[in-house]
């Protein structure tokens, strides 16, 4: 399970499973990357519900 992040500087992948990680970084910065990981953190039962309900159709 993963999630996709996408903003006008650049865009980056994070897995959710086993633990929150990111998986690929393409031009944002090291401060952009933690924040956007502590707002997975915050919202990852509410990602991981949407994923869930998403690909069980």
């Amino acid at each position: 399970m993963h999630v996709h992040v996408y903003c006008g500087d650049g865009e980056a992948k994070f897995w959710l499973e086993p633990n929150i990680e990111l998986a690929r970084n393409h031009n944002l910065s090291w401060k952009q990357l933690k924040t956007i990981e502590k707002m997975i953190e915050e919202r990852q039962d509410e990602i991981r519900n949407a994923w869930n309900k998403y690909f069980s159709s």
